[in-house]
């Protein structure tokens, strides 16, 4: 009797399907950018709006939306209008753990 290829296990968990890998991918692509590390350091602070953000990494408002745009589509931050502004913040702590392992190992490395 022939058997299969065996499912391959980490732990508990089997194998994530293609979509898993693909979505996780890009996440990390996103985290790929300087700038982008940078506007979520400064927001694993506590939540700003633009203006501040652009300030904070020396960057205009417009490069600072722009980033922030790509970040809240790939579902690293969140955003809520207060007032006339509008307000960033991570996501979850998922993201401020990625970031803080990022930068624990890259500080290793050097």
């Amino acid at each position: 009797m022939a058997s299969g290829p065996q499912p391959i296990v980490h732990g508990e968990e089997e194998l994530p399907d293609a979509a898993h890998f693909e979505s996780t991918a890009r996440i990390f692509d996103t985290l790929s950018d300087p700038t982008r590390l940078r506007i979520l350091w400064v927001l694993s602070v506590g939540d700003q709006c633009v203006c501040d953000l652009a300030a904070a990494i020396g960057v205009t408002q417009s490069a600072a939306s722009h980033q922030l745009r790509l970040l809240r589509d790939r579902g690293l931050v969140t955003s809520k209008r207060d007032g006339k502004h509008v307000v960033y913040r991570l996501a979850d702590a998922h993201v401020e753990s990625l970031l803080a392992q990022g930068l624990a190992h890259a500080g290793e490395r050097r």
